[in-house]
Protein backbone atom coordinates (compact mmCIF):
# COMPACT_ATOMS: atom_id res chain seq x y z
CA UNK A 1 0.00 0.00 0.00
CA UNK A 2 2.74 2.29 0.77
CA UNK A 3 5.52 2.72 -2.04
CA UNK A 4 9.02 4.11 -1.30
CA UNK A 5 9.19 7.12 -2.08
CA UNK A 6 11.46 8.02 -5.61
CA UNK A 7 14.45 10.58 -5.88
CA UNK A 8 11.91 12.42 -7.70
CA UNK A 9 9.61 13.00 -5.36
CA UNK A 10 11.86 13.49 -2.94
CA UNK A 11 13.43 16.75 -5.08
CA UNK A 12 9.82 17.66 -5.21
CA UNK A 13 8.85 17.95 -1.38
CA UNK A 14 12.52 19.45 -0.62
CA UNK A 15 12.02 22.12 -3.21
CA UNK A 16 8.57 23.02 -1.88
CA UNK A 17 10.14 22.76 1.52
CA UNK A 18 12.77 25.29 0.54
CA UNK A 19 10.21 27.80 -1.00
CA UNK A 20 8.07 27.07 2.57
CA UNK A 21 11.07 28.22 4.57
CA UNK A 22 11.51 31.19 2.83
CA UNK A 23 8.02 32.34 3.58
CA UNK A 24 7.64 30.67 7.01
CA UNK A 25 10.71 32.09 8.70
CA UNK A 26 8.62 35.61 8.46
CA UNK A 27 5.85 34.42 10.34
CA UNK A 28 5.46 35.66 13.89
CA UNK A 29 5.45 33.70 17.20
CA UNK A 30 2.09 33.59 17.34
CA UNK A 31 1.25 32.34 13.93
CA UNK A 32 3.70 29.69 14.43
CA UNK A 33 2.41 28.73 18.22
CA UNK A 34 -1.20 28.62 16.28
CA UNK A 35 -0.98 26.03 14.05
CA UNK A 36 1.06 24.11 16.55
CA UNK A 37 -2.46 24.07 18.85
CA UNK A 38 -4.19 23.94 15.66
CA UNK A 39 -1.76 19.95 15.13
CA UNK A 40 -3.10 19.23 18.54
CA UNK A 41 -6.73 20.06 18.15
CA UNK A 42 -6.61 17.79 14.59
CA UNK A 43 -5.20 15.19 16.56
CA UNK A 44 -7.72 14.61 19.12
CA UNK A 45 -10.39 15.18 16.07
CA UNK A 46 -9.05 12.11 14.69
CA UNK A 47 -10.52 9.96 17.25
CA UNK A 48 -10.45 6.44 17.75
CA UNK A 49 -9.79 5.70 14.23
CA UNK A 50 -6.54 6.68 14.96
CA UNK A 51 -6.00 4.85 18.34
CA UNK A 52 -7.63 1.58 16.63
CA UNK A 53 -5.07 1.89 13.87
CA UNK A 54 -1.97 2.13 16.04
CA UNK A 55 -3.35 -0.70 18.12
CA UNK A 56 -3.28 -2.79 15.16
CA UNK A 57 0.41 -1.88 13.65
CA UNK A 58 2.40 -1.56 17.16
CA UNK A 59 0.72 -4.12 19.68
CA UNK A 60 0.45 -1.67 22.12
CA UNK A 61 -2.69 -1.58 24.16
CA UNK A 62 -5.63 1.17 24.22
CA UNK A 63 -4.99 2.70 27.22
CA UNK A 64 -0.78 3.69 26.63
CA UNK A 65 -2.17 4.70 22.95
CA UNK A 66 -4.29 7.18 24.83
CA UNK A 67 -2.01 8.43 26.72
CA UNK A 68 0.48 9.07 24.67
CA UNK A 69 -1.71 10.84 22.68
CA UNK A 70 -2.46 12.74 25.27
CA UNK A 71 1.39 13.90 25.95
CA UNK A 72 1.68 14.28 21.84
CA UNK A 73 -1.26 17.27 22.49
CA UNK A 74 0.23 18.37 25.51
CA UNK A 75 3.77 18.50 23.95
CA UNK A 76 2.26 21.15 20.77
CA UNK A 77 0.62 22.71 22.91
CA UNK A 78 3.51 23.72 25.69
CA UNK A 79 5.86 23.83 22.79
CA UNK A 80 3.50 26.34 21.60
CA UNK A 81 3.18 28.57 24.58
CA UNK A 82 7.41 28.49 24.59
CA UNK A 83 7.50 29.57 21.15
CA UNK A 84 5.60 32.68 21.46
CA UNK A 85 7.13 33.65 25.32
CA UNK A 86 10.49 33.89 23.36
CA UNK A 87 12.31 33.03 25.81
CA UNK A 88 14.43 29.99 23.42
CA UNK A 89 15.54 32.99 21.29
CA UNK A 90 18.16 33.69 23.27
CA UNK A 91 17.92 37.33 22.76
CA UNK A 92 21.09 39.42 23.72
CA UNK A 93 21.46 43.43 23.32
CA UNK A 94 24.49 45.24 23.89
CA UNK A 95 24.18 49.02 23.04
CA UNK A 96 26.49 50.97 21.59
CA UNK A 97 29.04 53.30 23.71
CA UNK A 98 29.89 55.45 21.17
CA UNK A 99 32.79 57.81 23.13
CA UNK A 100 34.51 54.92 24.08
CA UNK A 101 38.07 54.16 22.71
CA UNK A 102 37.54 52.50 20.18
CA UNK A 103 33.56 53.31 19.81
CA UNK A 104 31.58 49.85 21.19
CA UNK A 105 30.06 49.23 18.36
CA UNK A 106 25.27 48.29 18.88
CA UNK A 107 25.29 44.60 19.01
CA UNK A 108 22.32 42.38 19.16
CA UNK A 109 21.86 38.88 18.66
CA UNK A 110 18.87 36.00 18.63
CA UNK A 111 18.27 32.65 17.44
CA UNK A 112 16.67 32.37 13.75
CA UNK A 113 15.18 28.90 11.83
CA UNK A 114 17.79 27.10 9.98
CA UNK A 115 15.48 25.80 7.31
CA UNK A 116 13.93 22.44 6.40
CA UNK A 117 14.10 19.76 8.73
CA UNK A 118 13.98 15.97 8.39
CA UNK A 119 12.22 13.95 11.15
CA UNK A 120 12.47 10.23 11.46
CA UNK A 121 9.73 8.53 13.00
CA UNK A 122 10.11 5.76 16.32
CA UNK A 123 9.14 2.66 16.23
CA UNK A 124 8.10 2.20 20.08
CA UNK A 125 6.21 5.80 20.24
CA UNK A 126 4.31 6.21 17.18
CA UNK A 127 2.62 9.57 18.32
CA UNK A 128 5.12 11.24 20.79
CA UNK A 129 8.67 10.69 19.06
CA UNK A 130 7.10 10.15 15.07
CA UNK A 131 4.53 12.31 13.28
CA UNK A 132 3.50 15.25 14.87
CA UNK A 133 6.44 14.47 17.77
CA UNK A 134 8.53 16.74 19.58
CA UNK A 135 11.06 17.11 17.12
CA UNK A 136 8.36 18.01 14.65
CA UNK A 137 7.23 20.34 17.35
CA UNK A 138 10.23 21.98 17.97
CA UNK A 139 11.24 22.14 14.46
CA UNK A 140 7.32 23.95 13.60
CA UNK A 141 8.44 26.29 16.97
CA UNK A 142 11.86 27.20 15.41
CA UNK A 143 10.28 28.16 12.02
CA UNK A 144 11.26 25.32 10.04
CA UNK A 145 9.14 23.45 7.51
CA UNK A 146 9.16 19.24 8.61
CA UNK A 147 9.61 16.16 6.47
CA UNK A 148 8.83 13.34 8.04
CA UNK A 149 9.97 10.05 6.83
CA UNK A 150 7.13 7.49 8.23
CA UNK A 151 8.39 4.53 10.20
CA UNK A 152 7.24 1.82 8.08
CA UNK A 153 6.45 -0.58 11.23
CA UNK A 154 3.35 1.96 11.57
CA UNK A 155 2.70 3.75 7.83
CA UNK A 156 -0.98 3.82 8.52
CA UNK A 157 -1.24 5.47 11.56
CA UNK A 158 1.81 7.99 10.83
CA UNK A 159 -0.60 8.70 7.63
CA UNK A 160 -3.47 9.59 9.93
CA UNK A 161 -1.39 12.36 12.19
CA UNK A 162 0.29 13.27 8.76
CA UNK A 163 -3.73 14.30 7.65
CA UNK A 164 -4.31 15.93 10.63
CA UNK A 165 -1.37 18.04 10.27
CA UNK A 166 -1.91 18.92 6.33
CA UNK A 167 -5.78 19.91 7.76
CA UNK A 168 -3.97 22.38 10.77
CA UNK A 169 -1.70 23.68 7.76
CA UNK A 170 -4.47 24.76 5.61
CA UNK A 171 -7.15 25.80 8.09
CA UNK A 172 -3.80 28.56 9.52
CA UNK A 173 -2.87 29.34 6.01
CA UNK A 174 0.36 27.62 5.58
CA UNK A 175 2.90 27.83 3.08
CA UNK A 176 2.70 24.85 0.44
CA UNK A 177 5.56 23.13 1.36
CA UNK A 178 5.32 23.44 5.40
CA UNK A 179 4.87 19.77 6.11
CA UNK A 180 5.58 16.62 3.65
CA UNK A 181 4.81 12.90 4.62
CA UNK A 182 7.07 10.57 3.03
CA UNK A 183 7.55 6.79 2.88
CA UNK A 184 10.42 4.35 2.24
CA UNK A 185 12.03 0.89 3.73
CA UNK A 186 14.98 1.41 1.91
CA UNK A 187 18.02 2.87 3.62
CA UNK A 188 18.56 4.84 0.19
CA UNK A 189 14.87 7.24 1.39
CA UNK A 190 17.10 7.90 4.42
CA UNK A 191 19.90 8.56 2.86
CA UNK A 192 18.58 10.50 0.33
CA UNK A 193 16.51 12.55 2.63
CA UNK A 194 19.86 13.52 4.56
CA UNK A 195 21.97 13.86 1.82
CA UNK A 196 19.53 16.43 -0.10
CA UNK A 197 21.25 20.02 -0.23
CA UNK A 198 18.12 21.81 0.99
CA UNK A 199 17.94 19.50 4.11
CA UNK A 200 19.42 21.99 7.24
CA UNK A 201 19.11 20.06 9.71
CA UNK A 202 17.70 16.36 10.58
CA UNK A 203 16.07 14.35 14.29
CA UNK A 204 16.18 10.84 14.45
CA UNK A 205 14.87 8.59 17.33
CA UNK A 206 15.97 4.65 16.98
CA UNK A 207 18.50 2.13 17.06
CA UNK A 208 22.44 3.16 16.90
CA UNK A 209 23.16 1.33 14.10
CA UNK A 210 20.92 3.27 11.99
CA UNK A 211 21.34 6.84 13.58
CA UNK A 212 24.73 6.14 13.27
CA UNK A 213 25.12 5.66 9.48
CA UNK A 214 22.89 8.69 9.20
CA UNK A 215 24.55 10.72 11.25
CA UNK A 216 27.84 9.72 9.06
CA UNK A 217 25.93 10.83 5.71
CA UNK A 218 25.00 13.88 7.30
CA UNK A 219 28.54 14.83 7.85
CA UNK A 220 30.01 13.67 4.97
CA UNK A 221 27.92 16.01 2.74
CA UNK A 222 29.92 19.00 0.74
CA UNK A 223 27.76 20.96 3.72
CA UNK A 224 27.63 19.09 6.93
CA UNK A 225 24.57 19.74 8.96
CA UNK A 226 23.08 18.94 12.44
CA UNK A 227 22.10 15.30 13.10
CA UNK A 228 20.70 15.12 16.57
CA UNK A 229 19.66 11.31 17.04
CA UNK A 230 18.97 9.39 20.48
CA UNK A 231 20.06 5.78 20.07
CA UNK A 232 19.32 4.00 23.06
CA UNK A 233 20.92 3.60 26.44
CA UNK A 234 20.86 0.45 29.23
CA UNK A 235 20.46 3.61 31.58
CA UNK A 236 22.80 1.98 34.55
CA UNK A 237 21.22 1.86 38.20
CA UNK A 238 23.72 2.02 41.09
CA UNK A 239 22.76 0.55 43.94
CA UNK A 240 24.74 1.63 47.43
CA UNK A 241 25.36 -0.12 50.10
CA UNK A 242 23.07 1.33 53.22
CA UNK A 243 19.95 2.24 50.77
CA UNK A 244 19.91 -1.59 49.51
CA UNK A 245 20.49 -2.81 52.87
CA UNK A 246 17.41 -1.14 54.09
CA UNK A 247 15.04 -1.38 51.44
CA UNK A 248 15.77 -4.76 49.56
CA UNK A 249 12.46 -5.42 48.30
CA UNK A 250 10.85 -2.64 47.65
CA UNK A 251 13.65 -1.62 45.35
CA UNK A 252 13.10 -5.26 43.64
CA UNK A 253 9.89 -4.48 42.99
CA UNK A 254 10.06 -1.19 42.44
CA UNK A 255 13.04 -2.57 39.31
CA UNK A 256 10.72 -5.43 38.05
CA UNK A 257 8.15 -3.24 36.94
CA UNK A 258 10.40 -0.73 35.61
CA UNK A 259 13.13 -3.11 33.44
CA UNK A 260 9.39 -5.07 32.08
CA UNK A 261 7.62 -1.81 31.97
CA UNK A 262 6.01 -1.70 28.18
CA UNK A 263 7.82 -4.94 27.75
CA UNK A 264 10.83 -3.17 27.97
CA UNK A 265 10.65 -1.12 24.92
CA UNK A 266 11.70 2.28 26.58
CA UNK A 267 14.81 3.89 25.21
CA UNK A 268 15.02 5.03 29.22
CA UNK A 269 14.90 0.94 30.38
CA UNK A 270 17.27 0.21 33.14
CA UNK A 271 19.35 -2.62 31.39
CA UNK A 272 22.29 -2.95 34.04
CA UNK A 273 22.13 -2.94 37.74
CA UNK A 274 25.45 -2.17 39.27
CA UNK A 275 25.72 -3.17 43.30
CA UNK A 276 28.67 -4.40 45.39
CA UNK A 277 28.87 -8.38 46.97
CA UNK A 278 26.89 -8.55 49.96
CA UNK A 279 24.37 -10.48 51.49
CA UNK A 280 22.05 -7.38 50.91
CA UNK A 281 22.64 -7.28 46.99
CA UNK A 282 22.03 -11.76 46.73
CA UNK A 283 18.67 -10.73 48.30
CA UNK A 284 17.92 -8.52 46.03
CA UNK A 285 19.06 -10.86 42.64
CA UNK A 286 16.57 -12.99 44.46
CA UNK A 287 13.26 -10.63 45.39
CA UNK A 288 13.81 -9.54 41.83
CA UNK A 289 14.28 -12.83 40.04
CA UNK A 290 11.07 -13.86 41.77
CA UNK A 291 9.00 -10.86 41.07
CA UNK A 292 10.10 -11.39 37.14
CA UNK A 293 8.90 -14.81 37.60
CA UNK A 294 5.50 -13.82 38.22
CA UNK A 295 5.52 -11.20 35.30
CA UNK A 296 3.88 -12.71 32.16
CA UNK A 297 5.73 -12.19 28.48
CA UNK A 298 4.09 -9.66 26.39
CA UNK A 299 3.80 -8.33 22.72
CA UNK A 300 6.45 -6.26 21.46
CA UNK A 301 5.89 -3.49 19.23
CA UNK A 302 6.72 -5.94 15.60
CA UNK A 303 8.36 -9.26 14.91
CA UNK A 304 11.79 -6.84 13.63
CA UNK A 305 12.03 -6.36 17.33
CA UNK A 306 11.31 -9.13 18.84
CA UNK A 307 13.48 -11.17 16.76
CA UNK A 308 16.35 -8.87 17.44
CA UNK A 309 15.29 -9.09 21.82
CA UNK A 310 15.75 -12.83 21.18
CA UNK A 311 18.54 -12.93 19.26
CA UNK A 312 20.52 -9.94 21.88
CA UNK A 313 19.15 -11.55 24.94
CA UNK A 314 20.75 -15.56 23.88
CA UNK A 315 24.11 -13.39 23.13
CA UNK A 316 24.05 -12.02 26.64
CA UNK A 317 23.20 -15.07 28.53
CA UNK A 318 25.67 -17.02 26.41
CA UNK A 319 28.89 -14.80 27.63
CA UNK A 320 31.36 -16.77 29.87
CA UNK A 321 30.16 -16.19 33.54
CA UNK A 322 26.76 -14.78 33.02
CA UNK A 323 24.33 -16.38 35.26
CA UNK A 324 20.26 -16.72 34.31
CA UNK A 325 18.48 -15.42 37.12
CA UNK A 326 14.93 -15.69 36.94
CA UNK A 327 12.62 -15.24 33.46
CA UNK A 328 8.50 -15.20 33.16
CA UNK A 329 7.38 -18.73 34.42
CA UNK A 330 4.96 -17.94 31.70
CA UNK A 331 6.69 -19.17 27.88
CA UNK A 332 6.26 -16.11 25.56
CA UNK A 333 4.15 -16.93 22.25
CA UNK A 334 5.22 -15.37 18.95
CA UNK A 335 6.58 -11.83 19.01
CA UNK A 336 6.65 -11.86 22.95
CA UNK A 337 9.36 -10.88 25.43
CA UNK A 338 10.35 -12.91 28.13
CA UNK A 339 11.16 -10.90 30.88
CA UNK A 340 14.40 -12.12 31.88
CA UNK A 341 17.04 -11.31 34.93
CA UNK A 342 20.62 -12.52 34.76
CA UNK A 343 23.94 -11.41 36.69
CA UNK A 344 27.68 -11.26 36.60
CA UNK A 345 30.65 -10.24 38.66
CA UNK A 346 32.05 -7.23 38.25
CA UNK A 347 35.75 -8.09 36.84
CA UNK A 348 34.04 -10.21 33.61
CA UNK A 349 31.59 -7.28 32.70
CA UNK A 350 34.66 -4.84 32.94
CA UNK A 351 36.42 -7.28 30.55
CA UNK A 352 33.57 -8.18 28.13
CA UNK A 353 32.11 -5.39 25.99
CA UNK A 354 29.22 -7.98 24.47
CA UNK A 355 27.93 -7.02 28.14
CA UNK A 356 27.52 -3.36 27.88
CA UNK A 357 25.35 -3.14 24.71
CA UNK A 358 21.54 -2.57 25.04
CA UNK A 359 19.48 -5.43 24.61
CA UNK A 360 15.77 -3.94 24.15
CA UNK A 361 13.59 -5.18 25.72
CA UNK A 362 12.39 -6.76 29.06
CA UNK A 363 15.86 -7.52 30.37
CA UNK A 364 18.58 -6.60 33.08
CA UNK A 365 21.86 -7.53 33.96
CA UNK A 366 22.63 -6.89 37.47
CA UNK A 367 26.49 -6.77 38.04
CA UNK A 368 28.09 -7.80 41.42
CA UNK A 369 31.67 -5.40 41.93
CA UNK A 370 33.84 -6.47 44.25
CA UNK A 371 34.20 -3.07 45.99
CA UNK A 372 33.45 0.30 45.64
CA UNK A 373 36.71 0.76 43.67
CA UNK A 374 35.73 -1.35 41.02
CA UNK A 375 32.02 0.04 41.11
CA UNK A 376 33.62 3.05 40.53
CA UNK A 377 35.89 1.45 37.87
CA UNK A 378 32.37 0.17 35.72
CA UNK A 379 31.27 3.45 35.93
CA UNK A 380 34.08 5.16 34.21
CA UNK A 381 34.13 2.03 31.64
CA UNK A 382 30.50 2.81 30.27
CA UNK A 383 29.48 4.74 27.76
CA UNK A 384 27.74 7.50 27.29
CA UNK A 385 24.41 7.06 28.70
CA UNK A 386 20.43 8.91 28.38
CA UNK A 387 20.14 8.16 31.98
CA UNK A 388 21.93 6.93 35.10
CA UNK A 389 20.19 6.36 38.81
CA UNK A 390 21.51 6.25 42.13
CA UNK A 391 19.53 4.20 45.18
CA UNK A 392 21.31 5.88 48.03
CA UNK A 393 20.89 7.44 51.17
CA UNK A 394 21.98 10.94 52.61
CA UNK A 395 25.19 8.93 54.03
CA UNK A 396 25.78 7.01 50.98
CA UNK A 397 26.02 9.86 48.81
CA UNK A 398 28.55 11.13 51.20
CA UNK A 399 30.73 8.63 51.09
CA UNK A 400 31.22 8.12 47.67
CA UNK A 401 31.91 11.44 45.94
CA UNK A 402 34.57 9.99 43.29
CA UNK A 403 31.73 7.61 42.14
CA UNK A 404 28.89 10.48 41.74
CA UNK A 405 31.52 12.52 39.51
CA UNK A 406 31.91 9.44 37.61
CA UNK A 407 28.12 8.64 37.10
CA UNK A 408 27.83 12.38 36.24
CA UNK A 409 29.96 12.45 33.61
CA UNK A 410 28.24 9.64 31.72
CA UNK A 411 24.83 10.49 31.69
CA UNK A 412 22.56 13.65 30.72
CA UNK A 413 19.67 12.80 33.54
CA UNK A 414 21.45 11.50 36.75
CA UNK A 415 17.93 10.09 38.81
CA UNK A 416 18.16 9.62 42.67
CA UNK A 417 16.30 6.98 44.63
CA UNK A 418 13.79 6.70 41.69
CA UNK A 419 13.12 5.02 38.00
CA UNK A 420 14.50 6.16 34.90
CA UNK A 421 11.50 5.01 32.58
CA UNK A 422 9.35 8.09 32.16
CA UNK A 423 9.86 11.32 30.82
CA UNK A 424 8.63 14.53 32.23
CA UNK A 425 7.83 16.97 29.01
CA UNK A 426 9.27 20.00 31.00
CA UNK A 427 11.57 22.89 30.75
CA UNK A 428 14.04 21.26 32.79
CA UNK A 429 14.11 18.05 31.13
CA UNK A 430 16.88 16.88 29.60
CA UNK A 431 16.66 13.81 27.44
CA UNK A 432 20.09 13.40 25.64
CA UNK A 433 23.53 12.06 26.92
CA UNK A 434 26.76 11.60 25.80
CA UNK A 435 27.69 9.68 22.37
CA UNK A 436 26.58 7.26 21.48
CA UNK A 437 23.32 7.95 23.79
CA UNK A 438 22.73 10.78 21.41
CA UNK A 439 25.21 12.50 18.92
CA UNK A 440 24.73 15.98 20.54
CA UNK A 441 24.58 15.66 24.33
CA UNK A 442 24.27 19.61 24.58
CA UNK A 443 20.53 19.89 23.60
CA UNK A 444 17.46 17.41 24.59
CA UNK A 445 14.19 15.64 22.50
CA UNK A 446 12.08 16.57 25.39
CA UNK A 447 11.02 20.05 27.21
CA UNK A 448 10.48 23.02 25.46
CA UNK A 449 14.83 23.85 24.91
CA UNK A 450 14.53 21.11 22.44
CA UNK A 451 13.55 24.20 20.09
CA UNK A 452 17.48 25.26 19.67
CA UNK A 453 18.50 22.39 18.56
CA UNK A 454 16.60 23.84 14.93
CA UNK A 455 18.11 27.44 15.44
CA UNK A 456 21.08 29.28 14.58
CA UNK A 457 22.17 32.73 16.26
CA UNK A 458 22.77 35.53 14.35
CA UNK A 459 24.05 38.88 15.27
CA UNK A 460 23.32 42.44 14.05
CA UNK A 461 25.52 45.05 14.36
CA UNK A 462 25.26 48.79 13.34
CA UNK A 463 21.60 48.24 12.28
CA UNK A 464 18.68 51.19 12.72
CA UNK A 465 15.82 49.70 14.97
CA UNK A 466 13.35 50.01 11.83
CA UNK A 467 15.57 47.46 10.38
CA UNK A 468 16.23 45.03 13.04
CA UNK A 469 13.72 42.34 13.90
CA UNK A 470 10.61 42.57 16.47
CA UNK A 471 12.52 40.62 18.84
CA UNK A 472 15.54 43.12 18.64
CA UNK A 473 13.80 46.33 18.71
CA UNK A 474 14.57 49.11 21.25
CA UNK A 475 10.23 48.99 22.61
CA UNK A 476 10.73 45.05 22.60
CA UNK A 477 6.81 45.03 21.07
CA UNK A 478 6.60 41.29 21.45
CA UNK A 479 7.27 41.46 25.12
CA UNK A 480 10.11 38.71 25.62
CA UNK A 481 12.64 38.24 28.05
CA UNK A 482 16.07 39.74 26.76
CA UNK A 483 19.43 40.43 28.40
CA UNK A 484 20.29 44.22 27.87
CA UNK A 485 23.59 45.36 28.39
CA UNK A 486 23.87 42.27 31.25
CA UNK A 487 20.45 42.68 32.78
CA UNK A 488 17.76 40.08 31.31
CA UNK A 489 14.50 42.34 31.58
CA UNK A 490 11.41 42.95 29.40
Amino acid sequence: MFKDATTEEINAVMQDAWNAFHVYRKFSLQQRADFMRAIAFELEECGDLLIQTAMKETNLPEARLRNERSRTIYQLESYALACEKGDWLEARIDTAIPDKNPPKPDIRKMLVPMGPVVVFGSSNFPFAYSTAGGDTASAFAAGCPVIVKAHPAHPQTSAIVAEAILHAADKCKMPKGIFAHVNGISFEVGKTLVMHPYTRAVGFTGSYTGGKQLFDWANQRKEPIPFFAEMGSVNPVFLLPEKLKSSVTEIATLYAGSVTLGVGQFCTNPGLIIGIESGALQAFIHDLGKAIQSITPGTMLHQGIADAFVTKREEALMQPDVHLVAESAAAPLEKQGQPTIATVDGKTFLANPVLHKEVFGPYSLVVRCADKNEMIKVAKYLEGQLTATVMATGADINQNDELMEAIKNICGRLVLNGVPTGVEVCLSMHHGGPFPATTDARFTSVGADAIKRFARPIAFQNWPDEFLPDELKNDNPLGIWRTVNSELRK
